[in-house]
């Protein structure tokens, strides 16, 4: 049941990964067409939703950020929850090399990135944007070139980044969070406490699980913590065990559920709407800004360097095994996929900077984009490369 969920996991986000990119190629398309106003006029658009008390008026980006990409960390949450209990995360032997691994390419990033920005004119606090993984895209990539690579290396991708959004969603919580209602936090932690106590309930309907998260992240978009943290704290709740003997768990079920439309619509709307930016007048300045350079150079050369060295040294060490079947080309080609951060470092990019400074959140797009894009081409080569010689030695 665990490898077929992991299997199942794998094919969407590798599919979900050619539309992300159709979904990025577009808005920057349009962002520089004659149709321009009118895409920014979209994303910028002021709607109101009012039910009841709830009374919230943000642009059409604020609501995909704010609203539906909660659910995309809801099923975030519920991986990472299934990971963890059931599947790679829950063995210490493989855990180990990607978990370290995680951590060594969440730490040079931002390393490089504050390297370029500590000193005059630069924004420190931008360093976690050069810290994310994109699952969809770096798996999608993967699977283009690497069809017959060992299926150990796109367990070790997986497993590396959900360890890589569970930090990430840590530095959102710490990082991003300002002012609190206490009055809107308790609401949204009775709400919780009660969907934790719905997992208890075998035959709740399914209905309850959703009114519950609508109120969580209500409570939690009023209270001033981000609401992506609403997203993984209701994952939490839902229960892992089936109802009966022989049915699919509670949490397959959400995850099965969820994740073709987070997958195929959630994600490229955010992608759509989060990656178009002007070129119109851009100058060399915001082209080699500390800002781009650092979120540029931070996914293409920190995440390669963080990755393939703290792997390779749990291996030297003997802390972890090296995956089954892989050579050293092929992991260091799965490190430098790893620096495709679109959609997560998009997302952080966005709260580590205010939505009035237009430079800096034109300069965090060309980084993000510029630094996923030789990501994925190099990481392609390399694994492209590694494939053709394998071919050789068998044919």
């Amino acid at each position: 049941m665990a490898r077929r969920i992991t299997l199942d996991f794998l094919k969407t986000e590798a599919a979900s990964g050619m539309i992300l990119a159709g979904a990025a190629l577009a808005a920057i398309l349009l962002a520089n067409s004659p149709w321009s106003q009118h895409y920014f006029g979209f994303i910028a658009h002021k709607l109101t939703i009012q039910v009841g008390a709830f009374d919230e008026t943000h642009s059409v980006l604020d609501w995909v950020k704010e609203g539906l990409m909660a659910i995309f960390f809801f099923v975030v949450g519920m991986e990472i929850k299934y990971e963890i209990l059931r599947g790679e995360l829950s063995n210490p032997r493989r855990l180990a090399l990607p978990v370290l691994a995680a951590i060594g390419g969440m730490a040079v990033p931002a390393g490089v990135y504050l390297a370029f920005n500590l000193g005059a004119g630069g924004s420190p606090q931008g360093w976690p944007t050069a810290t994310a993984t994109d699952i969809a895209f770096a798996l999608a990539a993967l699977a283009i070139v690497g069809k017959k690579l060992p299926p150990s290396l796109r367990i070790f991708l997986l497993t590396l980044a959900i360890a890589d959004d569970l930090g990430a969603v840590a530095l959102i919580a710490i990082l991003f969070t300002a002012k609190v209602n206490l009055l809107a936090l308790g609401g949204a932690l009775s709400t919780l406490a009660l969907m934790f106590l719905l997992g208890r309930w075998k035959t709740a309907p399914y209905f309850f699980y959703a009114c519950c998260f609508v109120l969580i992240w209500a409570f939690t978009l009023k209270s001033g913590i981000n609401t992506s943290l609403a997203g993984v704290a209701a994952a939490m709740t839902v229960p892992v065990e089936p109802r009966r003997p022989g049915q699919t768990g509670v949490l397959h079920y959400f995850m099965e559920s969820l994740h073709g439309y987070v997958a195929f619509l959630i994600l490229p709307l955010f992608a759509f709407v989060a990656a178009g930016f002007s070129l119109s007048g851009l100058s060399l300045r915001e082209l080699f800004s500390p800002v781009a350079l650092g979120v540029g150079l931070g996914l293409f050369l920190g995440k390669q360097v963080g990755v393939f060295g703290a792997a390779a040294l749990a291996i030297g060490l003997k802390l972890a095994r090296r995956p089954t079947g892989a050579k050293w080309i092929e992991l260091y080609g799965v490190a430098l996929l790893c620096g495709v951060g679109f959609t997560m470092s998009l997302f952080i990019g966005a709260l580590a900077f205010s939505p009035a400074d237009v430079a800096a959140q034109t300069e965090v797009r060309i980084g993000v984009i510029v630094g996923s894009l030789l990501s994925t081409l190099v990481g392609m080569a390399v694994l492209g490369w590694s494939q053709a010689r394998r071919n050789l030695d068998q044919g």
